[in-house]
């Protein structure tokens, strides 16, 4: 019998576990449950009889893939996959995939909720500003992009988009501003809202000269990953910039400096919380398991991020 493990530190909802349950059984697959795990012990355990896993947060590195002996298949219930390991993950023969567009709506919903927090002095009892009339650049056009310009939209904000891998002719077909570089997009923009995933490529780059691009007053929003973010500039654009904001979904490393300098100037969320409503963590969910099941019974790998 086909086993799937779900591994999750963090815990899926109550219905989505029941569904996910329901999906596999019907397949006659079995199901196993680790859940708020604290050691990785437990975990490496675990998916030693696995032949496929599904995680969220969770690392599954080489020495996880190493004591995966059956393992054929993982799936990270969200669209950010940087906590597997893609190289080892290839040389297990083990296919990785994500959920693209699950959490979309969850995240979107929460970056536009930080900016009505910060913009209105994190309810403070004092005057704060409006989104209205404002320019929010967003930096990747992907599901969760698309979802906050439409969102965006709703408040009266101007909206520009930064994408190379999206066409020009699809971004302005949702009525938002296309740019063709992200250094226009910055000084474009009052608001950044950051959607790149962390790669080699992108990690570290925003950074000081992004960011003094923007127009005055500045707020980044970040619900990506904390990596995509030069922290060195970071601090240097906050003593430089008083009217610069960073809200973020993801604590930088920095943060206590950031506590002790810039009172009123940052929020960060107490966990990584983009993903975390009961819809998308049945959307996910059933998503992945979905997944496993065309994967095993149709050789479906449409949605790998491994070669």
């Amino acid at each position: 019998m086909t086993k799937v493990l779900l591994a999750t530190d963090k815990p899926f909802a109550k219905q989505a576990v029941t569904q996910i349950k329901a999906i596999a059984d019907q397949a006659g697959y079995e199901l196993a449950l680790l859940e708020k795990y604290t050691e990785k012990s437990d975990l490496l355990k675990a998916v030693a009889s696995a032949d496929a896993m599904i995680i969220r947060s969770d690392v599954v590195d080489k020495e996880v893939l190493d004591s995966a002996k059956q393992l054929k298949i993982v799936v990270r219930a969200g669209a950010g996959y940087d906590n597997i390991d893609l190289e080892s993950a290839t040389a297990h023969k083990v296919v990785a995939m994500n959920t693209p567009g699950q959490n979309s709506n969850a995240v979107a919903e929460l970056a536009i909720g930080m900016m009505v927090f910060q913009a209105r002095g994190q309810f403070n009892g004092k005057s704060g500003s409006e989104l209205f009339g404002k320019k929010l650049g967003i930096h990747a056009y992907g599901n969760v992009g698309k979802r906050v310009a439409m969102i965006a939209k709703g408040f009266g904000m101007e909206i520009f988009a930064f994408d190379p891998y999206i066409p020009r002719e699809v971004i302005e077909a949702d009525g938002v501003n296309w740019v063709g570089s992200v250094e226009e997009l910055y000084s474009a923009s009052n608001y950044i809202s950051l959607h790149i995933p962390a790669t080699a490529e992108t990690k570290n780059s925003i950074n000081f000269d992004l960011l003094s691009r923007m127009q005055a007053p500045a707020t980044l929003v970040n619900t990506a990953r904390k990596e995509v973010v030069n922290e060195a500039d970071l601090l240097k654009i906050f003593e430089a910039r008083p009217d610069f904001v960073y809200i973020s979904d993801i604590e930088p490393g920095c943060s206590s400096e950031i506590k002790e300098k810039f009172t009123g100037r940052f929020f960060f969320t107490p966990k990584k919380m983009g993903a975390q409503t009961e819809e998308a963590n049945v959307n996910s969910g059933l998503a992945a398991i979905h997944q496993i099941v065309d994967f095993f019974e149709k050789g479906d790998k449409r949605f790998q991020v491994n070669k």
